[in-house]
């Protein structure tokens, strides 16, 4: 902890430690605080004439902890957490998306509730550090995430209404097991009751959350984010088959995981997936592998590759113009 904090920003510190660890003694409050037993009695001390209720037991079990009803004051931030939340805001959201900006504004809340040396180089770096935007970003309605994340924490099946990015729409029974934020997108990854498999869907398409009265279990040690690019490629509306004459090693630093899963296949490789978007995964994923391949399957990516080709071809005339 910074040495420079006033006795009451340390109070302050020490009012979360026991927020957050009831029963904590003064010898491990001195410890998490880098300051000796004494000091840290003194802390407590501060709290008690400041009107929180601290209450202290004696014997090996005892330790300080917060009295029933205890009202904490406003939160409290160091510059380095206030400059450190401005900067994940901007890194993790750039730029405002169209119609109103909630995290633009309450972040402009809480850098105008911080005091003021902190409050002003929070609100300096708001201002003047800029970023571009990604143009993968997607913004998903708060209130269905909250509903979503409450059917995860407290494992209820949900009723989910999805629209696909070819503008398909369908509700799907789900066991929820996790939302994951993934390169700037949030996913639901859940287990489909119809179709029996794992599901990846993207929280900005979900266009309404009903929750039921089912329950479910999830997977023992669930690595959420290591199951979700392993299914971000499955489930789609239109499969795809790609075989490539070389080998996984060549080509798999070129497959991003909603492309679908490379396997080997001889002297190449396979790559077995499915998209709802047949036109951007022959346009922007397949174009850009530096890998000579062929398309397998299915007839929709195909085509689309088909075309993609004809308009390559069609912009190298056969004879260059004199």
């Amino acid at each position: 902890m910074p040495a420079d904090l006033s006795p009451t920003a340390r109070a302050l510190r020490a009012l979360e430690v026991l927020r957050h660890r009831p029963g904590t003694t003064a010898e491990e409050l001195g410890e998490r605080l880098g300051v000796s037993e004494r000091a840290a009695r003194r802390y407590v001390g501060i709290l008690r004439e400041a009107g929180v209720d601290v209450e202290s037991t004696r014997g090996p079990y005892g330790g300080y902890r917060l009295g029933q009803g205890t009202r904490l004051p406003p939160v409290v931030f160091t510059k380095a957490e206030a400059l450190g939340l401005v900067m994940a805001v901007l890194d993790g959201r750039p730029a405002p998306a169209e119609g109103e900006d909630l995290v633009g504004s309450a972040l402009d809340k809480v850098v105008r509730a911080l005091p003021e040396r902190v409050g002003r180089e929070a609100a300096a770096l708001r201002e003047h550090a800029s970023a571009a935007r990604d143009r993968h970003w997607t913004s998903p309605d708060p209130a269905l995430t909250s509903t979503l994340v409450d059917a995860v924490a407290t494992r209820r099946t949900a009723v989910v209404g999805y629209r696909s990015e070819s503008g398909n729409e369908w509700e799907a029974e789900v066991d929820p097991w996790a939302v994951v934020v993934r390169h700037g997108r949030w996913y639901l990854l859940c287990r489909s009751h119809r179709a029996d498999a794992i599901r990846t869907y993207r929280l900005d398409r979900v266009r309404a959350v009903q929750l039921t009265a089912g329950s479910f279990t999830p997977p023992a040690d669930l690595d959420a984010v290591a199951v979700l690019e392993e299914n971000l490629g499955t489930g789609w509306e239109f499969p795809t088959r790609v075989v490539f004459d070389a080998p996984p090693a060549e080509v798999a630093p070129w497959v991003r995981p909603p492309m679908g899963r490379l396997e080997p296949a001889g002297d190449g490789c396979v790559l077995v997936g499915s998209t709802s978007n047949p036109a951007m995964y022959a346009g922007e994923w397949l174009a850009n592998v530096p890998v000579d391949f062929r398309v397998e399957g299915g007839p929709e990516l195909r085509a689309a590759v088909a075309r993609l080709a004809a308009r390559f071809a069609a912009a190298v005339p056969a004879t260059s113009p004199t």
